[in-house]
């Protein structure tokens, strides 16, 4: 058997990347100005850049930066970098390793593939600013919603619902991040979403919702619509705030999912799950649910719900972060709705 041979990458960048790269399996590294990946009598010219944190805003800067670019191969060495970063940059041929012992790098004749234990929900702090969870991620909603606007401070404030600090918080990030655009100065500024896509997959892998409670129910009914149907009579006469969610909102927008074994619906924090489940003509089980009920700290994950077909259904971003957490076939449906109905 061939003993695996050793890849040494070399290129301009300080101690922590380098100790990072040699950390990796078979891999070994060193510091020069030229950036090179050697494997055996061959030279591959590459170039290595150092971050200290990767988000998904800043993966798809490196993108859209690489997509004009006719220099060499680049490979981002990263600290700290979420699971979303090292996607994108994957999908779109850029290398990438992490302080957390996670690598991927292919190229011809070269593949470096290196999975470390599971991210444990770690993601970098931006540090000073507001992470897009809670009031901020309604914030981002309001601003995906409406991507193609001129937003001011005022404006964001009134339609997230939220003060105007919080909102002058988010802008700022997001220009820091450059999702946003900005022009004018002072109260007259402008901004503009430059970036939906790069929004989306941030808000995404940081729209944490915290003390989320799953009530596990079962609703007699024969098919995933009449089970709709009827959690929307029960619970609209008893006023309860409700949005299905997930597989079974995704099926009223396009209808590409063949099955929705539970429907998963967000209800207010506000009424206790035992009268939900009694409202909406149902039960609370141990086993054998057709339906979830999740509540949050709050009502947060209710923002811009809105009817369809006589239903109430969650905005599209939030049903597509909720398909991305369905562990049953979450990211592939995730992709088909975002394809077919965001759109970007």
């Amino acid at each position: 058997m061939n003993k695996p041979q050793t890849v040494n990458i070399e290129g301009p960048v300080g101690a922590q990347a380098l100790g990072i790269l040699r950390g990796l399996p078979g891999v070994g590294a060193e510091h020069a100005r030229k950036g090179q990946l050697h494997i055996g009598d061959r030279t591959v010219p590459i170039r290595v850049e150092a971050k200290t944190r990767l988000d998904a805003a800043q993966a798809w800067r490196f993108v859209h930066r690489e997509e004009r670019s006719l220099a060499p191969p680049l490979l981002v060495v990263a600290h700290q970098a979420t699971k979303e970063a090292r996607r994108i940059l994957t999908d779109h041929g850029i290398g990438v390793a992490d302080g957390q012992g996670n690598a991927h790098l292919e190229l011809p004749g070269v593949l470096i593939h290196v999975e470390a234990a599971p991210d444990g929900g770690r993601r970098p702090q931006p540090a000073g600013q507001p992470r897009l969870a809670g009031k901020a991620g309604v914030a981002a909603q309001a601003l995906l919603l409406h991507h193609d606007r001129a937003w001011g401070v005022n404006d964001l404030a009134k339609e997230a619902g939220i003060s105007v600090g919080l909102a002058h918080r988010v802008l700022a990030r997001l220009q820091t991040e450059r999702v946003m655009a900005a022009k004018g100065r002072g109260p007259k500024t402008a901004r503009t979403v430059a970036d939906p896509k790069a929004l989306l997959d941030l808000w995404a892998e940081e729209a944490t919702d915290r003390g989320v409670v799953r009530t596990a129910a079962y609703v007699l009914a024969r098919t995933s619509r009449e089970l709709l149907d009827r959690l929307e009579r029960g619970l609209d006469e008893h006023g309860i705030r409700h949005a299905a969610t997930g597989a079974a909102a995704a099926t009223l927008l396009a209808p590409f999912v063949t099955a929705v074994p539970v429907t998963e619906l967000w209800v207010s924090a506000a009424v206790p799950a035992e009268e939900i489940a009694v409202a909406a003509r149902g039960e609370i089980v141990e086993g054998g649910n057709n339906v979830l009920l999740l509540q949050a700290i709050d009502d947060t994950p209710l923002a811009f719900a809105r009817e369809v077909e006589g239903l109430w259904v969650a905005n599209d971003f939030r049903i597509y972060r909720d398909l991305l957490g369905d562990p049953r076939r979450g990211r592939e449906q995730a992709e088909r709705f975002r394809e077919e109905v965001i759109q970007f």
